[in-house]
């Protein structure tokens, strides 16, 4: 994205607020053609030239403002209208490109920006699990008795589709322990969403890969924990793991598969990060994500391991360099590391920032205001976690049951549940992040929140800024012990 004017995004902005507008994005949402499809998704079909041949006066319309809607919005973010077209191909980024404009019919232009159905859906596939991590937020072990079956999975997954659901990232314990794994992956990416797995990567044997690649699983996060066979191991439980999660990566880099390696940084590993960097590149992975860990499952058990605020912000500062450096997409769950990239592109003159823990964005200039919209936690924000029995939380992390898609819709549990939408809402936040300049950017980490606090809307522990505010201002950091 090359420079973009301020006046020409501000102007972008205000016409998405356009009353008239809005009233028109509302209406193309919820009314649909013979074929099922909303106004807003034929529209954008006929934007990628994958639609019908056949239009009717009503679809002519429709499909005519909002195509003046979407190319206006390149010219305010300076998109190059081949790449916008060449990827509205792809029905995941159709579906995503529908939650956001249905958003802005719904709700405006708020910050940060609030989605009427999640963009990714995290899925704990089962909590059968061959490992025995030390900071599992699941106490993976083996299945639960009312896991779902393979029938209500593949409701859930319908259920995905119709409201919009652009990613769907299959997580555990170890989803492919799961025997219906491959049926229910492939249905998924059948229906147009992008499908990715978490895996431990112990059991990523080429057959294994092949019939990932052949479900449609387009990426692929696999956990590695320490540059070492003793660093990894310590924390993964079993003897011979490390080997056999390398040769994972190794398989899955070799059979062109989108691979990352995910890291969770405690004080018993921090050290070997950069070795853990160099050791992705030595493998040619492509990302490397490195999670903020949380105290709660298992990881209960080693909080005295948790970073201190001083070290998680040198990490992210080393992090950020390791970024721009380029060669290999280095990110971080951390909220802050939002803000850490933001203070640091202004230093520096770089034009990288990473407003969410997926993705890095190179934005000139006055264009760097959008991630006031896009940035920080997007827990019951951008996402949410389904566990293996169906009940609903706002994050993998966040063990608060907000629904259950065994008696509630989706759509029902995303727009209506009181966590949820707290979440949405920055100035409900309390103490040092309550006030923050950077609240709309980072908003701090609501699951580390509510595990020191017991409470999602408590600052967070782990923010440098949070050691700023006056003693008597700050909420004591005491593990919550939840049931």
């Amino acid at each position: 994205m090359s420079k973009t004017d301020s006046s020409s995004i501000n102007a972008f902005l205000s016409f998405l607020e356009n009353p008239l507008l809005r009233r028109v994005l509302r209406f193309s949402c919820n009314h649909r053609f013979s074929d099922g499809k909303s106004y807003l998704e034929a529209a954008l079909e006929d934007i990628a030239g994958v639609g019908s041949s056949s239009h009717s006066i009503t679809r002519f319309i429709f499909s005519g403002i909002i195509k003046s809607t979407v190319y206006l919005g390149c010219i305010g973010l300076n998109v190059d209208r081949k790449y916008l077209k060449e990827a509205l191909k792809a029905p995941y980024f159709r579906r995503g490109v529908v939650n956001v404009l249905s958003g802005i019919g719904l709700y405006g232009v708020t910050r940060p920006y609030k989605t009427p159905a999640p963009f990714l859906v995290v899925w704990n596939y089962t909590n059968a699990c061959n490992l025995k991590c030390r900071h599992c937020y699941q106490r993976a072990d083996r299945p639960t008795p009312d896991e779902l079956s393979t029938e209500e999975k593949l409701a859930i997954v319908d259920q995905l589709v119709e409201n919009n659901v652009s990613m769907i990232a299959f997580s555990g314990g170890e989803p492919l322990m799961s025997e219906d794994f491959f049926r229910v992956a492939k249905y998924a990416y059948e229906r147009g969403l992008y499908v990715s797995i978490a895996t431990n990567g112990t059991l990523l044997t080429k057959d294994n890969i092949a019939r990932l690649k052949e479900a449609g699983v387009a990426y692929l996060e696999i956990s590695l924990d320490g540059a070492t066979k003793e660093t990894h191991e310590s924390f993964r439980g079993i003897d011979g793991c490390f080997e056999k999660t390398v040769r994972g990566i190794i398989n899955s880099v070799e059979a062109g598969m989108f691979t990352c390696i995910a890291t969770t940084t405690t004080k018993y590993n921090i050290n070997e990060i950069p070795k853990i960097i160099d050791l992705a590149r030595k493998l040619r992975v492509r990302r490397v994500i490195v999670f903020n860990f949380i105290p709660t499952g298992r990881g209960e058990e080693i909080a005295q391991l948790d970073l201190s605020p001083a070290e998680r912000e040198d990490l992210l500062k080393y992090l950020y360099k390791e970024l721009v450096s380029g060669g290999i997409e280095v990110l971080s769950t951390a909220p802050q590391f939002s803000r850490v990239c933001l203070q640091q592109s202004l230093k520096d003159g770089a034009d990288i920032l990473s407003p969410t823990h997926f993705a890095a964005l190179t934005l000139h200039g006055k264009a760097k205001q959008l991630v006031d919209f896009l940035g920080g936690c997007g827990a019951g924000r951008l996402y949410c976690a389904i566990q293996p029995n169906g009940l609903v939380t706002p994050c993998v992390f966040m063990p608060i049951v907000v629904g259950d898609l065994r008696k509630q819709p989706l759509k029902e549990i995303w727009l209506n549940s009181q966590v949820m939408n707290d979440l949405r809402n920055r100035s409900k936040l309390k103490g040092r992040c309550g006030h923050c300049e950077y609240k709309y950017i980072c908003g701090g980490c609501r699951a580390r929140a509510y595990a020191y606090h017991g409470d999602y809307l408590a600052p967070d522990p782990g923010c440098i800024r949070e050691l700023e505010e006056p003693s008597l201002n700050r909420m004591p950091i005491a593990l919550a012990r939840k049931p």
